[in-house]
């Protein structure tokens, strides 16, 4: 698939300089929630996404390898996992996921088994 799952696969279109901020994030099988924060550096991109009162307010931490497509006119990002692997992803911690080799690990190793990103 893809593999560097920190950066934007080849061919996605990524609005250079636009903030995605607010755009509607849907899952495989459904909508998850809202990009809150996201970054497009160069082998360091994710979003975080507020998934509202879908699973409780969490905010989930996505790498951008799992982006299949962003849909400008609709305001939508669409990522190749599925709600349950969502909701099933390790917690996200604002103040761990830059610092933090060991997490960023984890969550390497965690959207590398589900079969995103790679």
């Amino acid at each position: 698939m893809h593999d560097d799952m920190w950066a934007y696969r080849s061919g996605i279109v990524h609005p250079t300089g636009e903030d995605i901020t607010g755009y509607t994030v849907a899952a495989t099988d459904g909508t998850i929630g809202k990009v809150d924060k996201h970054s497009a550096d160069v082998s360091d991109a994710y979003l975080v996404v507020d998934t509202g009162p879908w699973i409780f307010g969490r905010e989930v931490l996505i790498p951008a390898g799992t982006v299949a497509r962003i849909d400008e006119s609709e305001h939508t990002v669409h990522v190749d996992l599925s709600k349950e692997q969502i909701k099933a992803s390790p917690e996200f911690h604002r103040d761990r996921h830059l610092s933090d080799p060991d997490y960023r690990l984890a969550m390497s190793e965690y959207y590398g088994a589900t079969g995103s990103g790679r």
